[in-house]
């Protein structure tokens, strides 16, 4: 189905050659022949060097993040967003959690587009990429956006997903400063049989390159003969989940069917034809053969941890006894999934079906369910199946044509659009629940689950198609290929009436005297202070997991209310995963709280004394600050709030063998938190407690100094008066602005000191 191949491979005139027989260019200088580069070139500012310093076409956030994002740019002295800012409220709509907190945030969005010049779609109206799709996307355009699943590529735009911190600097006349990345090419071959849905194809996707980091942070480009077949809602379903491999974005090739979209949605001078130079270089390639995709299921906790169907039908106590071992390391002891007890009668049943988002909620998966369960009925037991169109005018069009009344009609219930289901605000399963979605994400703790508090649930991830085949057989797990059912074809009539009547649309139109609506939970940040010449940090987590999600670095859910409120949410922070880190955290602040005060706590004398013989006098210049330790942190979301949250709480870096994405590691510069890494061959075998000092941090990060000296000063070693083991910390790639961010402590005071503002 999917097979990824290392090493470069050219094309040439569209078609794949040997690179052997063919008198070729350079690689890189073919690179930029891809329509990758030739995207990234146009709104490159670096002058075509190996750092691009990029500026986008507009910016999208959504409920949970704009407050943030606004608050910061507000305090840099902002008087109007200089380029299309979208805000939408499709994560806080329910506005049922903490009083009247979520709808303040939308009403202080309201306010905010009117007095700066902004985009705001209100609740329910689309989940936040269906409305980019249907009104920003254009051919050769990039898009930023405060939400991981920022991609638009099939639509010949190329999206980027980043912490707030990344739209802060657009919005500020700054850039997104990133490597020049590899491009893989994705070819795809064959095409689809009836049942198999691009969910299907984005989790073979997953499965093949995610474990190996194949595809991290590179762009994935998708060519070939079997891209002419598929509908724009069959290669957007692909594309969006093209997130979960960890590249940093994705395009493909435009063609007839693209035109035929922009025609549709009325924007016609959107489209241009994308394709790469009739010579162009790719540093690796996927190849995907439509014709053997089989249907898949994604099972806890990963988009990359699937499996066919037919396999988990043949051996369900095989695969279901290994995943539930897996799922219960992960969670430590702290509560037991048991995903065995979903097996009778040799076959596997599930609580819950959820179509739902960017993902899910599109018109040809909702046009194909309904096909399936036409004239049945999805029964009355436990099982049940909710269905989310991805906006109101999907809403609109499946109402018109009937497609509603038929999953109407065979059970299911149908909803408004909302991205609650993906992130754990909506639908949430019972305890010891499986939940089969079409959605982005299966992450440990991220539905609903409580370990801490003895709840737990399980998500897998099931194309629309086998979803409704489910349904069909009253929750036993069915791959669409294996139901009799005829398509009823539609074609989406697409009518943005609602839009016109109710989006505001105030780009290029800020009304300075429009004062912001700040509700009681939406608060400004605490004092952050420039970084001191020295570091003394204290590890108040260490965590072993192969990866730590920003699910567990800081819940979503219901904390999603708190996201305007640092303060509040910050008592959020590794809840889920290591309760203890908070406390710790906030001891650790108050002993540098002290410090600053003049009163430096004989705790912070003692450990210094294992480094100096006048440790009051170094503790004058020394930074007392908490640390996290993970081997792999921040997969999943570009919430920044993973990084914010340790930064109120007192935390000063991180330390890994490596960073899981990108836009986390940003997101800790922003937030002034020190990304360091340390080798794997010095495996880190410290425990929660231990101190490390950093002498001349400061001079360090100014002088782009890579490789830093430290001196591990732990319990043993105090008592015994010994000396502190001496280790080395990694510190690279930084750019000059990002020097400048962590010297100064954070983002907000980089801007606040007159660093690049505005």
């Amino acid at each position: 189905m999917v097979k990824y191949h290392s090493g470069g491979v050219f094309l040439k005139n569209g078609a794949l050659i040997n690179k052997a027989d063919t008198d070729l260019p350079k690689p890189e200088t073919a690179r930029e022949g891809t329509i990758a580069y030739k995207i990234m070139r146009a709104h490159d500012q670096s002058n075509r060097s190996n750092k691009m310093r990029l500026k986008f076409d507009a910016l999208l956030s959504h409920d949970i993040t704009y407050v943030g994002i606004i608050q910061t740019v507000r305090a840099s002295g902002i008087t109007k967003f200089p380029l299309p800012y979208v805000l939408t409220n499709c994560h806080n709509s329910l506005c049922a959690v903490g009083g009247t907190i979520n709808e303040d945030d939308h009403a202080f969005g309201l306010s905010a587009a009117k007095k700066y010049g902004g985009i705001y779609v209100p609740a329910n109206i689309a989940v936040c990429h269906q409305y980019i799709r249907e009104k920003l996307t254009s051919c050769g355009g990039m898009i930023l956006g405060s939400d991981s699943h920022t991609r638009y590529g099939c639509y010949g735009t190329m999206g980027i997903g980043e912490g707030g911190g990344e739209l802060a600097k657009q919005l500020l006349g700054n850039t997104y400063d990133v490597d020049a990345p590899e491009v893989v090419l994705v070819w795809l071959e064959g095409s689809v049989r009836k049942g198999v849905g691009p969910h299907d194809v984005a989790i073979s996707l997953c499965k093949t390159v995610f474990a190996d980091g194949l595809v991290k942070n590179k762009v994935l480009e998708f060519a070939g003969p079997g891209v002419k077949d598929l509908p724009m809602d069959f290669r957007i379903g692909i594309d969006v989940m093209t997130t979960e491999t960890s590249c940093l974005s994705s395009i493909w090739i435009t063609d007839e069917k693209v035109k035929q979209y922009y025609d549709m949605v009325g924007r016609p001078d959107s489209f241009k034809e994308l394709r790469p130079d009739d010579t162009a270089y790719y540093d690796s390639m996927i190849t995907i053969d439509l014709s053997s995709q089989e249907c898949m299921i994604a099972l806890p906790f990963h988009p990359s941890n699937a499996y066919t169907i037919k396999q988990l039908q043949a051996d369900p106590l095989g695969i279901l006894s290994k995943v539930q071992e897996e799922c219960n390391r992960s969670l430590e002891g702290q509560v037991e999934l048991s995903l065995t007890e979903k097996i009778a009668d040799g076959k596997v049943f599930a609580d819950q079906g959820i179509i739902v988002g960017c993902s899910g909620g599109m018109y040809d998966n909702l046009v194909e369910a309904a096909a399936i369960l036409d004239g049945a009925g999805t029964g009355n037991g436990i099982f049940n199946l909710s269905v989310y169109p991805a906006s109101a005018p999907i809403n609109l069009a499946i109402t018109k044509d009937c497609t509603a009344e038929t999953l109407m009609q065979a059970g299911a219930v149908m909803k408004t659009a909302f991205c609650g289901p993906c992130f754990g605000a909506g639908d949430t399963p019972s305890h010891n629940a499986l939940s089969i979605r079409h959605a982005t994400r299966n992450f440990p703790n991220r539905e609903g689950s409580k370990p801490g508090e003895g709840q737990i649930s399980a998500v897998a991830l099931m194309d629309a198609r086998s979803i409704a085949a489910t349904a069909l057989n009253g929750g036993i797990i069915t791959a669409a290929t294996d139901v009799d059912y005829e398509t009823n074809p539609h074609e989406y009539v697409y009518d943005d009436t609602i839009y016109q009547k109710r989006v505001y649309n105030g780009f290029n139109k800020p009304d300075p005297n429009t004062n912001l609506i700040l509700g009681p939970n939406i608060t400004d940040w605490p004092t952050f202070y420039a970084l001191g010449d020295n570091l003394l940090i204290k590890l108040a987590a260490v965590i072993h997991d192969d990866v730590t999600t920003t699910d567990e670095l800081i819940p979503s859910g219901e904390t999603s209310s708190y996201r305007s409120n640092p303060i509040r949410l910050s008592e959020f922070t590794l809840s889920r995963r290591a309760p203890e880190y908070t406390g710790i955290s906030k001891a650790i602040r108050e002993l540098d709280q002290r410090r600053r005060a003049g009163d430096t706590p004989s705790e912070v004398i003692d450990i210094l004394a294992a480094v100096s013989h006048d440790p009051l006098t170094l503790a004058k210049t020394t930074d007392v600050v908490s640390c996290l330790f993970a081997r792999k942190p921040g997969d999943g979301s570009a919430r920044e709030q993973a990084a914010s949250c340790q930064k109120v709480l007192g935390g000063g870096a991180n330390i890994c063998y490596e960073y899981a994405t990108k836009r986390y590691r940003s997101n800790c510069i922003n937030w002034g938190i020190i990304p360091f890494t340390i080798g794997r061959d010095n495996p880190f075998a410290y425990e929660t407690g231990t101190y490390i000092f950093i002498p001349d941090i400061r001079e360090a990060i100014r002088s782009g100094k890579e490789n830093i000296p430290a001196k591990v000063i732990g319990q043993q070693t105090r008592n015994a008066g010994g000396q502190a083991e001496d280790i080395v910390l990694h510190l690279t790639g930084l750019t000059e602005n990002e020097k400048s961010i962590l010297l100064d402590g954070c983002l907000m005071n980089f801007y606040k000191a007159g660093h690049a503002g505005i």
